[in-house]
């Protein structure tokens, strides 16, 4: 009888299917596209189960923890927001309106500058992004939390050395 190996998973089938039919696909970065992908589909997935139950888009969820993360008074530039999210301004400016229609952010003039605003996060929405803070980190912590925390820093370090080396096209 022939008894699967409980080690491999999905990812382990494709690379075999590949080694078979095309070979020099079959290498170490084809598989961990695949494996960072799977990765990022779970965890998008167990943050969408979160948000949908609090009642955020992912957008949404977004800019208030971007305003939650700025500290008193809770407030960025829309272009600010826009640059650290990788939005268009168009795609900020329709979240900023559901936000602002939800009572979760107001826009304010910037005295400072009459062609520039700030985003500021209401009470109500500092309270629903820390609460969706920590859902998400609570589904996180299901995907990760048998990690061990030595293995999860290396694992960190290396994907942040990948994602700013030189050979990236795009670089925040």
């Amino acid at each position: 009888m022939n008894v699967p190996d409980p080690r491999l998973d999905l990812v382990d089938e494709i690379m075999a299917a590949w080694r078979v039919e095309l070979p020099e696909l079959a290498g170490v970065p084809f598989e961990l596209s695949k494996r960072i992908s799977r990765l990022a589909r779970l965890i998008e997935t167990a943050t969408a189960a979160e948000l949908d139950r609090l009642g955020l888009t992912n957008g949404e969820f977004e800019v208030l923890a971007r305003l939650r993360s700025a500290g008193p008074p809770y407030r960025r530039k829309p272009n600010d927001l826009t640059k650290a999210l990788l939005l268009s301004s168009g795609g900020t400016t329709h979240v900023l309106h559901r936000l602002t229609e939800a009572g979760l952010v107001t826009r304010e003039a910037d005295p400072d500058d009459r062609r520039s605003s700030w985003v500021r996060a209401t009470p109500a929405g500092v309270e629903k992004a820390e609460a969706a803070l920590l859902a998400a980190n609570s589904a996180y912590r299901a995907i990760f939390g048998a990690l061990p925390d030595e293995t999860g820093r290396v694992l960190t370090d290396t994907l942040r050395d990948l994602a700013r080396g030189p050979h990236i096209a795009y670089q925040r």
